[in-house]
């Protein structure tokens, strides 16, 4: 298996004015007191190590009192805003225990941890800096998965919920030995159909860091659940193998797994059981993704070239001449889904 890699980092995108007017309409948008170059004035930050000793990439930051003061208040705000519809009466048992910073990455987030006094329950979330892919990734996936996906914008920054989950490599390496062979073929079931999704919704980079891996407790046994955590990496590559995480070598193991456990029939079997169930999703929100698709296609949001090899590209993949017309990476996002829409034959 040939390695797939990510030659530059993406630029961020601005957020157009159409597509500011679609988030507002779904209620998306918010209004908050502190943005994402606010927290960036910290003056002081420590390494986080994970429990081996080594550099996780992030950075816990501090502020001066009186200035942290007025930070914490304003992220309590946030949290209520985005778990509670901004519900104050939570406000006085908030407490923010660490403020993270990440310098990796395109968005380089910052990680906050709220916690409740009352029963020392905490929540995290993220403020990023906004990019229009990246919301378009969050509304596909929200759209065309299984998953639900909660986030709040305002002006440039970004606000999104912690996805709960084991990390795809952590998983990889400290728990995908201690699976049974029957959890083995059900997780290798759940790649392949992670495959797939990421490939018709055009999101790319998933390396085994950049997922996690959700067990799930059904009456006797322990059923396994991949989603994606990153969506820096939405319609920008024209390689369409970046939209493939059977390409990246960190996923090589799970690959590997998946050629042991199942035979191509069942492959391709699951395979169709994603389409099948975007088709559903696409129908039953049509009216939403028809507005959000009409928005993405006058975005700009790769380069030309780009563009033309990942048509070029996905035209041979499928044979379908319909994206040789493609002008913008919403195109071709649309064309894919009529592709798998036409092979259900179900008219929209």
């Amino acid at each position: 298996m040939k390695d797939v890699r990510i030659a530059f980092r993406k630029p961020i995108f601005p957020i157009s004015e159409s597509l500011m007017k679609y988030l507002d309409k779904h209620n998306r948008t918010t209004k908050i007191q502190v943005l994402y170059e606010d927290l960036l004035r910290f003056s002081d930050s420590v390494v986080i190590e994970d429990k081996e000793g080594k550099d996780t990439l992030w950075r816990g930051v501090f502020y001066p009192e009186h200035e942290f003061l007025e930070i914490e208040a304003s992220l309590n705000k946030i949290y209520t805003l985005l778990h509670s519809d901004g519900d104050e009466a939570t406000l006085p048992f908030l407490k923010v225990d660490t403020i993270d910073f990440c310098t990796f990455g395109n968005s380089q987030p910052f990680r906050i941890r709220v916690r409740n006094i009352l029963n020392d329950n905490y929540t995290n979330f993220y403020i990023k800096r906004a990019d229009a892919s990246r919301i378009y990734g969050l509304e596909l996936e929200d759209l065309l998965s299984p998953n639900r996906i909660n986030y709040l914008i305002y002006k440039n920054t970004l606000i999104e919920e912690h996805i709960l989950g084991i990390p795809g490599d952590v998983f990889i390496k400290n728990h995908l030995s201690k699976c049974s062979e029957l959890e083995k073929s059900q997780i290798s079931k759940e790649f392949v159909k992670f495959n797939e999704r990421c490939l018709i919704g055009l999101l790319g980079d998933m390396r085994s860091y950049n997922y996690v891996i959700i067990p799930v407790h059904d009456f006797d046994q322990v059923i396994y659940r991949i989603r994606p955590i990153d969506f820096d990496q939405q319609t920008y590559e024209g390689n369409f193998k970046v939209y493939l995480p059977q390409y990246f070598k960190e996923n090589s193991i799970m690959v590997k797994m998946v050629l042991d456990k199942l035979k191509p029939t069942s492959i391709e079997q699951y395979r169709k059981e994603v389409r099948s169930q975007i088709v559903k999703r696409v129908t039953s929100s049509k009216r939403r993704f028809d507005e959000l698709i009409s928005i993405m296609k006058r975005d700009n949001l790769a380069p030309e070239e780009n563009v033309n090899e990942l048509k070029k590209g996905l035209q041979k993949l499928t044979y379908d001449v319909n994206f040789k017309y493609c002008k913008t990476m919403g195109d071709i996002i649309e064309t894919g889904i009529k592709f798998v829409v036409k092979n259900y034959k179900i008219e929209l």
